[in-house]
This record gives C-alpha cells, structure tokens and sequence, in this order.
C-alpha cells in the first residue's frame, strides 16, 4: 500500500501550522478526519511521522523525511494539473517566478506591461530571493521557473538565454578613475572596494570577472559589505570606495541624482548572463523558453 495524496497533504499542512486542529481547518476537514488520515500513513510507513506534545506536534525524522517528498511530490501534482488546464496555452494559469535582486527592479517594470499585454491569462507570482535559495526552490517544486545570472552551479537544472549584462567599474565622481574614459581592474585593487555582502552572485561574478580578490581591511578582516544595490550606490556616492554595478541597473537609473561615476571595464568587458531557468524535466520547459524570448524583446 502507498500512501494517498490526501494523507501527504495533511501531514504538509500539520507541519506548517503546528497542530491537528488548525490543520484540519486549513484542509476543510474534521480534526478526527485528519488524525486518522495520519495514523494511516503512520501504518503505511510503519514508524511514527509526528511526536504529539502540550506545545504542539512535532515531526519526527521520518517525519521530516516525509514531509520533504511530499513537498516534491505535491508540487509536481499540481504541475500535473495546471498543464492539463492549460494544455495549448502556454504561460496561461498559476506560474512561479523567481527573480534576483539584482535583476528585479531594472527588468520587470519593462518585461511586466509586455507579459500582461501578450498572456493576458497568465497569473505570475513573483518571489525575489538570492540566487542558491531560488535554486533550492526550482529543484524542489516550489518555483516554476527562476530569473538569474550565470556563471553558477546549475547542475539539474535547463536555461535559456536573456542577455548578456555588463559589469561597469562605479566610483565618486571627483575620483580620479572618472577622469579615464575606461577603468583597468588592476587600478582598483588599490582602492577601497566595497561589495555586495556575501551570497548576492553578484559579488562573486564581478571579483572572478576581473581576477580580483575579496576585500580586506588591514586586520585581514572583510571590508565594507552592502546589503543591496541601493545601498551600494549610496555608500560610493559618500565618499566610502569603489564597486562593480550591472549596465543594466545605471541604465535603469540607479545612479540618477547620485554624485556616482560608471566607467567601462577595460579590457576585460566583464560580464553576467541573465538566463530563465527552470528544473529539468520539468513540463513548464517549453515556457520557460518562451518566457526568456519575451524577455529577450
């Protein structure tokens, strides 16, 4: 006997909201006709998938383990069922879409419009993370397709081409490099460099790009870090060091009203590759490529 996608939904909705009574309201169903949808997985899998408590229920190893499949499992049912929905149609219905924070705010207020105008039925839900959580939720399920930039591990994953997004050095605007029509990256390994802080891709792109090594203070400890581009900029703008930045950031006004400079990296002309990505096998692959065509135009 296996067990049901019901008795996976129960155990997937006990774990979210930590007791059989709030999970039974969140399935529609009576709290006994939870407990006994879980005491049957419980005889299907032979071991204990929750420890019951005053505090509340807690999952046990097997339980935890559980969980995890059934996460995969329900995602891909429901998968299933939107592409019957949609069987014809592509980018119609529910689709998932991560996006970096360093591509967000620049391209989809353009890419958007376009979407709603040539997919009018398509319901996009939008998460912004960093780039290895995306992944995680690509390979898991939970995503349906992700907007990143490479170089990245992208084992078990397909992509498709966006653009190519290069990197522009960024520096005060009295800083003597913003006299020079383009900047060597071997004059900034001699200036304050300040980066995203560590897990924006990002960092990592810009650094093996142009050969450089991560930032240190005097004490060997690491520099100045911001937290988003944003913030970024502002730090450059006082005075504070210098930095990497995508064109395709200044060109979405980034660095407007700022006392910040931008110089091309030369003779490197580095660069990031946006691509959509998606899981492979997955059977939202053929949209996945549609989707970086649109966003190609």
């Amino acid at each position: 006997m296996l067990p049901t996608l019901r008795q996976l939904q129960y155990l997937k909705l006990l774990a979210e909201h930590g007791s059989f009574g709030r999970a039974a309201e969140a399935a529609h169903v009576t709290q006994p006709t939870l407990s006994s949808g879980i005491q049957e997985l419980e005889k299907t899998l032979n071991a204990p998938v929750v420890d019951r408590a005053r505090s509340g229920v807690i999952l046990t190893a097997v339980g935890e383990e559980a969980l995890r499949r059934a996460t995969v499992i329900l995602n891909e049912t429901e998968e299933l069922v939107e592409a019957a929905k949609n069987a014809g149609q592509p980018l119609t219905g529910r689709f998932r879409l991560g996006v970096i924070p360093t591509v967000a705010p620049f391209l989809l207020p353009r890419a958007l419009p376009m979407l709603r105008q040539r997919f009018p039925k398509l319901r996009l839900f939008l998460r912004e993370d960093l780039t290895q959580r995306l992944i995680a939720a690509l390979k898991a399920g939970q995503l349906d397709a992700a907007l990143i930039a490479l170089p990245f591990d992208m084992h078990g994953l397909n992509w498709a081409h966006v653009s190519d997004d290069e990197l522009l050095a960024a520096m005060p605007a009295d800083h003597p490099l913003a006299k020079l029509k383009s900047t060597d990256p071997a004059a900034l390994e001699n200036e304050d460099l300040i980066l995203l802080e560590d897990g924006h891709c990002l960092r990592d792109h810009a650094l093996a790009a142009c050969g450089l090594k991560p930032p240190k203070t005097a004490a060997g400890e690491e520099g100045f870090a911001a937290t988003s581009l944003p913030t970024l900029v502002q730090m450059v703008s006082s005075g504070l060091g210098v930095t990497f930045l995508p064109a395709m950031a200044v060109n979405g006004g980034l660095t407007d009203a700022t006392s910040v400079a931008t110089r091309p990296i030369a003779p490197a002309h580095a660069s990031r590759e946006i691509v959509v990505a998606w899981r492979a096998g997955s059977n939202r692959a053929a949209e996945g490529r549609l989707l970086a065509e649109v966003l190609r135009d």
